[in-house]
């Protein structure tokens, strides 16, 4: 296993946690930050949008990239491609939480909430933040949909659990047929030419859990993916 507590890491990710931290050195290098992801001491950047101050450090509370700007840090929101749809399994990032249920990030237009009754196991009310906190990435599904398309999802099933290991990946939702092939057939042999535990989610999001070595050989499939959608460019 590469990782056991904390936020899930993906591999670019991994090298500059023994680097330099903090906002400047994430901005001079790979500024994609996740929630929850520690940008820094706050005494050095004012808290801007999608960034909050927690015991002097300050934490990503969205996916996106990092801006510096008058002394402010903030994150500007990847593009969102993804719609969710009832029965859809994605992979989320808690945003925050109530007494009685989270905000979950799915790369949507907008998050998705996690009620407690629905959340994993037994919750008391009021502690929502003692079993996931902010920056968790959850594996869960969609129960419903809104018109806005904001939308509920459950983590009551057969699988469905917060990622305490391996790393989270991304790739465009309309590459993951490319990916999963026909029948499922190109999925099946990259799981085995990896030895790595691979699932992929709707929203294009995948959990990979493994040794580094396998999660970075997926990666760098992935990456031929990505390339050939852009022409072969690289």
């Amino acid at each position: 296993m590469v990782m056991n507590s904390g936020p899930v890491a993906r591999p670019d990710n991994m090298a500059k946690k023994n680097g330099a931290a903090g906002p400047r050195g994430n901005i001079r290098g790979q500024n994609l930050v996740v929630p929850g992801e520690d940008l820094g001491d706050s005494e050095d950047f004012e808290a801007g949008h999608g960034v909050i101050a927690i015991s002097g450090r300050l934490k990503a509370v969205k996916q996106g990239r990092l801006r510096e700007k008058g002394g402010s840090i903030s994150v500007d929101p990847t593009h969102t491609r993804y719609i969710p749809r009832p029965g859809d399994l994605v992979i989320g990032y808690i945003e925050g939480c109530t007494n009685n249920l989270w905000f979950i990030e799915l790369g949507a237009p907008f998050n998705a909430i996690l009620p407690m009754s629905l959340g994993p196991g037994k919750v008391d009310f009021g502690g929502t933040r003692s079993v996931m906190d902010i920056g968790d990435a959850v594996l869960c599904r969609i129960q419903e949909v809104e018109e806005t398309h904001s939308s509920v999802v459950t983590m009551k099933g057969m699988g469905l659990r917060k990622i305490r290991s391996g790393v989270v990946e991304e790739i465009d939702p309309h590459l993951l047929g490319r990916l999963i092939g026909k029948g499922g057939e190109s999925l099946r042999r990259l799981k085995a030419e990896a030895d790595c535990r691979i699932v992929v989610a709707d929203n294009g999001r995948m959990w990979i859990d493994g040794e580094l070595d396998g999660i970075l050989d997926v990666r760098n499939k992935l990456s031929v993916i990505s390339d050939r959608k852009n022409g072969g460019e690289n």
